[in-house]
């Protein structure tokens, strides 16, 4: 349908209602852009003039004479259209322009003269002269002082500050009293100050970087120093001690308790796609999280733990009624996987603290070591003796070594024997788990008695040349059942077992710690990664 309303009617009635041509011309551009409608060529016409009509006559004077001479340029482009009369046009004006800048101009024969200040001298120029910025090289004093004016009068004494709060802390090396020397306090108060702490803790258990928070009075003379009026540090996680002056005028000591709260730390999770990860997410301090992962894979690979699979560790620690908190070891780590459940816990056996598990078996360790570091002049097997002057068979090593260095036990064992052995001079058997014995030879001294027991890495005895040897060396022997075999072809592991009282106090201690309830992380408190 188009609609093409009469171009020669300014208004049309449709129903009784009068429409203008701006409705009409309206009505057809939205026909068409809105609804795909062609209002046709009449509607066009009109949109058109009607739309020009309305422009000139709201435009201004400038804007009707640009309509009225559109080529018409005041300010022509003087590098284009050469040489026609538009372009001189444009030169005309350029030239009238000039013509006007000289007419206005004041004068190329009359000069404007300026006001040079004098220069300045005396007081005037130092007190410009500290303000002024110049380099130190020149001799400024930017910065350093200002000249005095007339209402600048010299003090006849210099004030002081009542009182003064400072910290100091003990250096390397260094001790309290040369610190509260250093940080002003006179030699009597230091040192009745540190009488005072002496008496109640032991002064070389103060470490170095401990803050002592000191506060100083007012002195009566400035050649005097001033006296300590309070001085306050924490002696130990438990303990805050503070040193005052009293009304009396003397310094007393007072020793604060700090109440702590030893509960461990027991958290328990999924392991999910990082076991270190989740574990720190839950609010294990992160050593912590390392101590376990070493421990665990002692016992099970970390390639084989899951990501449903849940660990649980226990760790000690201190928490302070001021807020502070301490981590130590850890104390439980264990790893469930569905029916299989792997525990470990931390415990101190014949003075060694090692990880048992629930069957009281504690960690493997060990290997082949060398009992003295030397050079190895004869190895196992046949040889022909320096001495006897014979092939023979040599059951061990023979390792040169100087006079009296120490030998060393290979491995946890008992002295089985010690004493004189014939060839072997003197000598030092071991007797080690399982039918494994080792033996040392040709010693100078002997260090240990029959049946005492020796730790891997214990001194048996010193290098010599004792029996039948032809200069300082060790005879090193490792025997299996009985028969000498190659040192070189065994490793020693050793491995301890709690049994009878000390499994059941290992197993109890193993309960106590898994009764703690379980530590619940808030949202906010969780570690940044």
């Amino acid at each position: 349908m188009t609609l093409n309303p009469p171009l020669h009617s300014d208004r049309v009635q449709a129903g009784g209602v009068g429409f203008d041509d701006d409705f009409w011309g309206q009505r057809a551009l939205f026909l068409r852009s809105d609804h795909g409608y062609d209002a046709g060529a009449g509607a066009n016409t009109l949109i058109t003039s009607r739309s020009t009509e309305l422009t000139v006559k709201r435009a201004g004077l400038a804007q009707r004479l640009r309509a009225r001479f559109p080529d018409f340029e005041l300010v022509p482009d003087l590098g284009s259209r050469i040489g026609t009369l538009q372009w001189y046009r444009g030169v005309a004006t350029c030239v009238g322009l000039c013509a006007v800048t000289l007419f206005m101009a004041p004068g190329l024969e009359n000069p404007i003269y300026g006001y040079v200040p004098p220069a300045l001298q005396g007081e005037e120029w130092e007190a410009a002269r500290v303000q002024a910025i110049t380099p130190l090289a020149d001799g400024a004093k930017t910065g350093y002082t200002m000249a005095p004016t007339g209402l600048v009068a010299p003090l006849t004494d210099t004030p002081e500050r009542p009182i003064i709060d400072l910290t100091t802390k003990i250096s390397s090396g260094g001790t309290l009293l040369g610190a509260l020397k250093r940080s002003g306090v006179g030699d009597t108060d230091a040192t009745f100050a540190v009488s005072l702490i002496g008496d109640a803790i032991p002064l070389r258990d103060l470490q170095a970087g401990t803050p002592f928070d000191l506060r100083l009075g007012r002195r009566t003379d400035k050649s005097q120093p001033r006296p300590l009026e309070q001085l306050a540090f924490r002696a130990r996680f438990d303990l805050r001690v503070e040193v005052q002056r009293g009304a009396d005028g003397t310094l007393a000591l007072r020793q604060i308790p700090i109440a702590v709260d030893s509960t461990p730390l027991r958290i328990r999770g999924k392991v999910g796609s990082s076991l270190y990860r989740s574990a720190r997410a839950a609010g294990a301090p992160a050593k912590a999280v390392e101590s376990f992962i070493r421990a665990m894979a002692t016992r099970i690979p970390m390639s084989r733990v899951g990501a449903d699979d849940e660990f649980e560790i226990i760790v000690a620690q201190d928490r302070a009624e001021t807020g502070e908190v301490r981590y130590g070891n850890v104390l439980y780590g264990g790893i469930r996987q569905g029916s299989n459940n792997i525990e470990l816990a931390s415990w101190t056996y014949q003075g060694r603290t090692e990880w048992f598990d629930m069957a009281g078996k504690g960690e493997k360790r060990g290997s082949m070591i060398r009992p003295v570091q030397g050079r190895l002049t004869s190895s196992f097997g046949m040889r022909f003796h320096p001495v006897l002057g014979r092939r023979r068979m040599h059951k061990g090593w023979d390792i040169a070594a100087p006079s009296g260095t120490p030998i060393r036990a290979i491995a946890d064992g008992r002295v089985v024997f010690s004493g004189r052995n014939g060839g072997y001079g003197n000598f030092v058997k071991l007797s080690h788990s399982g039918s494994m014995q080792s033996a040392y030879g040709h010693m100078s001294r002997i260090a240990v008695r029959n049946g005492a027991r020796v730790r891997r890495g214990d001194i048996v005895g010193y290098v010599g040349s004792t029996g039948i040897s032809t200069g300082p060396h060790v005879h090193f022997e490792v025997l299996r059942g009985g028969v000498a075999v190659n040192p070189g072809s065994v490793s020693f592991m050793s491995q301890n077992t709690l049994g009878g009282g000390d499994l059941s106090a290992f197993r109890s201690n193993v309960s106590r710690l898994k009764a703690v309830p379980v530590y619940r992380i808030e949202e906010s408190e969780a570690p940044a990664e």
